[in-house]
């Protein structure tokens, strides 16, 4: 079953990344809102919003995860 984050909690604490659903992959909560708050607990822990309007917003965090660190990004001349 997947949580429900409450709308007037902005610091209510996400799940551990580790309990997101393998399928579909990475869905970790659904609800909440997008206050500043909510999205830097977010994304210091891998997680991140993905919702259409009208549409609960749902947070996300798959496996594998991309990341790119500064240092060794090479952008493409093209």
């Amino acid at each position: 079953m997947i949580p429900w984050l409450d709308e007037s909690d902005p610091y209510q604490p996400f799940p551990d990344p580790a309990y997101a659903l393998p399928d579909p992959n990475g869905l970790l909560a659904v609800g909440g809102c997008l206050s500043v708050a909510r999205l830097l607990r977010a994304y210091r822990q891998g997680i991140f919003p993905w919702y259409s309007a009208g549409d609960p917003i749902c947070w996300w965090s798959p496996d594998p995860r991309t990341v790119i660190f500064p240092q060794q990004f090479r952008p493409a001349r093209s």
